[in-house]
This record gives structure tokens, C-alpha cells and sequence, in this order.
């Protein structure tokens, strides 16, 4: 993990990689609460024996379960002391080039793309966050996520 004082200090990082995350294992059991809490049930995700004659192998997670990790790659990665709140803004662009099977490990970098001052005494930083799964070559998400911090 990254820790910084202040938001002042992400300014000149601007353009640069400022973390990358430990790993976290994808299981089935997480699958299978992400279908129950959005209603997606599609069986490449949920159902074991018919996912195994699938062109994955086996289950493979939601994308939206794969994006929905960014706030915790954000936890792992970057720590800022000084801020009072922090607010998820939205996204800019989202892709998902590669299946995440069940079994995988994940981790993410975090490439902050801006950072510019907001009013309430604030900061709206872009960042580029690319989840990688271990011993793959292709991304599984990269997503461009909008963060709000004020101190």
C-alpha cells in the first residue's frame, strides 16, 4: 500500500503508476452472491457442471463482479491521511478483454490520469485502473474510474 499525507502529494504523480494491489482469489461462493445481488444468473457464472463443457472450462465471474472489486483495489493500493471524505464519481470508460475463471488471482495497478481541484476544497482524480489475472498476458478489466476526495 501506498500512503500519502495529504492530496497535494498525488499532484505530481500525475501520468504514473501509483500502486500496484497484493493479489485476491476469485471463488465460486463470490460468483454466486453477485448473482443473487444482481439477478444475474446466466449459467457460465452459476452453473458448476454445464460451465464445464463451456469455452472457459468451468464458471467464469461477471465482469460487473470483476469492476465491482475496484473499490477494494483501491483500499489495498492507495491510503490518503488527510481527507475527510472520499466519493465514488463514476467511470469513463470500462472494458473487459479477458475472463476471470473461478480460482483466479487478481490484483490491480493504479495509474492516476488527472487530478484537478473541485469546489468544497477538493480534488477529482482519474484513474486508470488495469486488473491483471496471474499468469495472463491480457487484462481482465481496465476501467477509467472518477474518484472525489476533499480534505
Amino acid at each position: 500500500m501506498r500512503t500519502f499525507q495529504t492530496l497535494d502529494e498525488l499532484i505530481p504523480l500525475v501520468g504514473q503508476e501509483v500502486a500496484l494491489t497484493d493479489w485476491i482469489t476469485i471463488t465460486q461462493e463470490q460468483i454466486n452472491l453477485f448473482a443473487e445481488a444482481t439477478g444475474d444468473h446466466q449459467w457460465i457464472h452459476v452453473d458448476v457442471e454445464r460451465a464445464k463443457a463451456g469455452p472457459y472450462g468451468g464458471t467464469i465471474a461477471h465482469g460487473f463482479l470483476t469492476l465491482s472489486l475496484l473499490p477494494r483495489f483501491f483500499q489495498m493500493g492507495v491510503k490518503i491521511e488527510q481527507t475527510r471524505m472520499g466519493v465514488n464519481y463514476g467511470l469513463n470508460k470500462v472494458r473487459f478483454p479477458a475472463p476471470v475463471p473461478v480460482g483466479s488471482k487478481l490484483r490491480a495497478r493504479l495509474k492516476l490520469l488527472e487530478c484537478e481541484p473541485i469546489d468544497g476544497d477538493g480534488v477529482q482524480m482519474n484513474w486508470e485502473t488495469t486488473v491483471e489475472r496471474e499468469g495472463e498476458a491480457k487484462p481482465v478489466c481496465v476501467a477509467q474510474s472518477l474518484q472525489r476526495r476533499y480534505r
